[in-house]
């Protein structure tokens, strides 16, 4: 898989040639179906989308889909905000995309999130195999890492700060370099996402410290649905193409119900989209899947404290509604 997509999403769209013969009327040129971009980035909760492309769901839909993977989900939001990509797979940054919608109203709708906690793993801090820390408290004055942008380092500080462990700085790390810096020494220890948890463990080099570790820390439950990633259309793209962003979604959703009735089968798409492979994509715990018409009232207030923790920190500008942001048929 090269840096900007992977190479089975790649189609010849083929121009179909203006034949002109002599004398003969103008030759009406076949219309090239509308390409869906769609911005992803390595961890497993992008598994419905992942499934949903390999298992041709998007194909049998008509629709052409490009898979374009990118190091951040801060770089999926920039690329939809400059027009690059139609929207983002489930794992995309909640509060990246949230970032911006502040910059531009009316962005995105969210057809999708992947909620965590700590039944339905995603977030963690890991540790070296032999780190003589045992809480996170623990790491207070240490070496930590997070993943890369806005949301990844707010919440690591923020779940440190409530954990016993406040004024502890984090640096920014690609999250593919995450256990190779735990190995190295370079890092005590890093906010993470699967499956840089399972690729550590399987490795012999990390140890899990705490997961589910948002749900507990900023929404006060173990247990709370932790909407930390989303899968998202455009607002531009769902009012050019209703139909196909119907179409779109229907097909999304069948990536879900692959994830959720079939898990086995769906787990094997992990590779080529994430640091797992072969046999050891059955050891990566799944995220949940909530669709936009699934919402339930204690789900919408639990996505709201979620973002109503960066409008406390001055990550966003001014408070955003998170039913405003949910996409309506």
């Amino acid at each position: 898989m090269t840096d900007s997509f992977h190479p089975r999403r790649r189609t010849l769209l083929g121009a179909t040639a203006a034949v002109a013969t002599l004398g003969a009327p103008a030759v009406l040129r076949a219309q090239a179906p509308t390409k869906i971009r769609i911005g992803y980035w390595p961890v497993a909760a992008g598994l419905p989308f992942y499934a949903a492309v390999e298992k041709g769901y998007f194909k049998e839909a008509g629709l052409e889909v490009e898979a374009l993977k990118f190091a951040g989900a801060q770089q999926v939001m920039e690329a939809m905000l400059a027009g690059r990509c139609d929207g983002s797979s489930n794992g995309t940054g909640s509060g990246n995309l949230g970032v911006g919608e502040i910059a531009s109203p009316g962005l995105f709708k969210i057809i999708a999130t992947n909620p965590s906690n700590a039944k339905y793993v995603l977030d963690q801090f890991l540790v070296p195999k032999d780190s003589p820390v045992k809480t996170l408290a623990d790491l207070k004055g240490k070496r930590v890492a997070s993943g890369p942008g806005i949301q990844n380092k707010v919440l690591a500080m923020t779940v440190l700060e409530r954990a016993g462990a406040a004024g502890t700085s984090v640096t920014e790390l690609p999250i593919g370099q995450h256990v190779a810096a735990l190995a190295a020494g370079q890092v005590d220890a890093v906010y993470t996402l699967e499956p840089t948890g399972t690729v550590g463990r399987l490795n012999g080099t990390t140890r899990l410290l705490e997961a589910g570790v948002i749900a507990k820390y900023i929404l006060g439950d173990p247990l709370a649905p932790w909407h930390g990633g989303s899968a998202t259309l455009t607002t531009e793209f769902i009012k050019k193409n209703p139909e196909l962003a119907k179409k779109y979604i229907a097909a999304y959703a069948k990536g879900i119900a692959l994830v959720r009735n079939d898990p086995a089968e769906a787990r094997k798409f992990l590779k080529g989209y994430t640091a797992i492979e072969g046999p050891l994509t059955g050891e990566v715990p799944l995220a949940s899947y909530m669709l936009y018409n699934e919402f339930k009232p204690g789900d919408v207030a639990a996505f709201q404290k979620f973002f109503d923790l960066f409008t406390e920190k001055g990550v966003f500008e001014k408070k955003l509604d998170v039913t405003t942001l949910l996409y309506k048929a």
